[in-house]
């Protein structure tokens, strides 16, 4: 037997080199990136009544979720939840390396960085007491797509992990399809040996184009094996657990129409059309790829990059005497918007939130991926330097606006305790208070009273839990706020208590918070107006 030295020695011997850089790489970077998050307790909205939560989402379908997240307890840690996440991140970085076949340092190192600076992932941060489960899922559907490349029978262990992938966190089965896509392409278009369907493809290059052809057709079908069992099997476990513990699915996001069917009911090919739609308008208008003239030319210039790649691995491969093989290459590049907005047809009413959008960033790495396998000679190294330049500005320029948002988020904390500490001295100050009295309240900060001091919203607008200036959204959220952070406990109703009120002359004639008149008492409970006084 092996001493704990010598096994540790030749597993270490024996970790490939890339690998090595792309772990070190996302987790230094990711440490660095995101400290002001891992060092803070800024908690947005929902982290609010999250301070513990035990992670059961049945409801939502994250069966795995509560297992996921159990690794570092079910409080909010951000330290141990981030650094948790960012080791399965960096995980993630190492599957991608090998998945997209990236191999020279510049481009793992820039890979690595693309993946953990994308602001998608500073979003997630924002919900910090979920982000290890939803890192964990992350690399189970890479790891699915990984299985089913290298191995025969990869789809089977492929599909367990795409199963759990989603029964953790369902928007990641995008960068299942996505990378699913790359490896189909790869094959087609050629690729170097080390995976058993690049076995498969030279034994078929043995049999002349038709049978080339057709083996790589089948080895392209073990990703939708992988696919079809593991959302079967996601879904067999997801009614097994359902009746277990005696629930429904809820109407959150959609979710409850997966099982019945009713889902994307408005037609395939309106589905279709709103799917592509929306893959455009957020490439282009999402103010998330790029946000200033700096990095639109660093887009543009990875853009230009990989399409002169792709024209030239086109030319000497002569992809053009093949048309069967050509074909199916437009294809699948084709469907690669509607894999990306895969929820949009499970859900078209959806909320899509940045961190859904994730798998945006596999395109900026496959372009790196592409740029750096191919082999162009001296234009090779000429479009090499061009896509390091316009990734590193990238990367560069997503960390800062990572940092910028966590700032923004530092302050709508800090603004809201100060707002909630003024609100809970005059709640026990009014005359008829006592402990335990009976609080109805919209919960929504009116901003006519109050200056708009968010100057971040031309980097963070589309960074859900980030912008803004107040934490503060419905009565449960002032409640939870006073509980955790200013040691008090209120008694807030259920927004139902509002309706009857709400619409009353007596509470329109109210001022908003911090007037004179916007607390009272009537019949028992205290009505507190704290959204704008022209607001009916």
């Amino acid at each position: 037997m092996l001493t704990p030295e010598k096994a540790f020695r030749i597993i270490y011997g024996k970790i490939k080199r890339e690998w090595k850089v792309a772990f070190l790489t996302c987790f230094l970077l990711g440490v660095v990136i995101h400290m002001p998050v891992l060092l803070s307790d800024i908690p947005n909205h929902d982290g609010l009544d999250s301070m513990y939560f035990d992670q059961n989402m049945i409801t939502s379908g994250r069966w795995f979720l509560m297992v996921a997240c159990g690794f570092s307890s079910f409080y909010t840690l951000p330290w141990v939840i981030g650094i948790l996440g960012i080791l399965f991140l960096s995980g993630t970085a190492v599957v991608l390396c090998e998945l997209l076949e990236i191999r020279k340092t510049w481009a793992v190192v820039l890979t690595s960085g693309l993946l953990v600076s994308f602001p998608a992932l500073a979003s997630t941060f924002a919900y910090v007491f979920t982000l290890d489960g939803y890192m964990l899922a992350m690399l189970l559907a890479v790891s699915a797509v990984l299985f089913t490349k290298k191995y025969a029978r990869g789809y089977l262990p492929g599909a367990v992990c795409l199963a759990f992938s989603m029964g953790t966190y369902q928007a990641y089965l995008s960068f299942a399809m996505i990378l699913s896509i790359f490896a189909i392409l790869m094959l087609f278009a050629g690729e170097k040996a080390g995976s058993a369907q690049a076995a498969g493809k030279m034994a078929a290059d043995r049999k002349g184009k038709s049978d080339q052809v057709r083996g790589a057709f089948l080895w392209a079908l073990h990703y939708l094996y992988m696919g079809v069992l593991g959302a079967g099997l996601y879904l067999v476990l997801l009614q097994v657990l359902l009746k277990v513990q005696g629930k429904v699915l809820a109407d959150y996001q959609g979710i409850d129409g997966m099982m019945s069917g009713t889902a994307g009911g408005s037609g395939i090919f309106s589905s279709a059309v709103s799917m592509y739609r929306d893959f455009f308008a957020f490439t282009f208008k999402g103010n998330v790829l790029f946000q200033n003239v700096i990095s639109l030319m660093a887009c543009m210039l990875l853009g230009i990059v990989t399409t002169v790649a792709a024209v030239l691995l086109m030319r000497n491969r002569k992809y053009w005497k093949n048309p069967v093989r050509l074909v199916i290459i437009v294809l699948a590049v084709l469907v690669l918007p509607l894999a990306t907005n895969i929820i949009l047809l499970i859900s078209p009413s959806v909320t899509y939130h940045l961190l859904m959008r994730y798998q945006w960033v596999l395109y900026l790495i496959g372009a790196v991926a592409l740029v750096s396998s191919s082999d162009f000679g001296k234009a090779g190294i000429w479009l090499e330097w061009a896509a390091c330049l316009g990734a590193f500005v990238l990367v560069f320029g997503y960390g800062i606006t990572d940092n910028i948002a966590y700032s923004n988020l530092q302050k709508r904390y800090e603004k809201t305790y100060a707002y909630c500490v003024r609100l809970l001295d005059r709640i026990e100050q009014t005359e008829g208070y006592y402990p335990g009295i009976p609080i109805a309240m919209v919960g929504v900060v009116g901003d006519e009273q109050y200056p708009s001091t968010d100057l971040t919203l031309a980097v963070t607008s589309n960074m859900i839990g980030m912008n803004g200036d107040s934490l503060l959204y419905r009565g449960d959220n002032y409640r939870s706020f006073i509980r955790n952070y200013l040691g008090a406990t209120l008694n807030i109703l259920p927004a139902e208590a509002m309706e009857e009120m709400y619409y009353s002359q007596e509470y329109i004639d109210m001022d908003s918070f911090p007037g004179a008149d916007s607390i009272r008492i009537i019949d028992g409970v205290m009505y507190i107006k704290t959204e704008n006084a022209t607001t009916r």
